[in-house]
């Protein structure tokens, strides 16, 4: 049972750290960045991001995963991290 669990949390990790380069990829495609100058931690304003690259970003964000972000959890989108998470939570409630 608890390789079971070992399995599903690295599977689980593996997920993660694919989720962030794909919405890290979608960042530096919008923005035209160098990938490795982008972390979790970064946010859009050390990025030089304003308010309409991150629109630019967010309908990225869209596209690459099939989603919808709403305006309200947009507003509040103000991070690498942020956005990660965003879409985490979005995909785990599409199933």
């Amino acid at each position: 049972v608890r390789a079971g669990v070992r399995n599903r949390l690295k599977i689980k990790e593996m997920d993660q750290s694919n989720l962030t380069e794909r919405v890290i990829a979608v960042i530096v495609k919008a923005q035209h960045l160098d990938a490795s100058s982008i972390t979790l931690d970064s946010k859009f304003e050390d990025l030089g991001i304003d308010s309409l690259d991150g629109i630019n970003i967010l309908f990225g964000l869209e596209n690459e995963f099939d989603i919808t972000i709403p305006d309200d959890a947009a507003k509040q989108i103000r991070a690498v991290g942020d956005c990660v998470e965003g879409v985490a939570k979005l995909l785990a409630a599409k199933g």
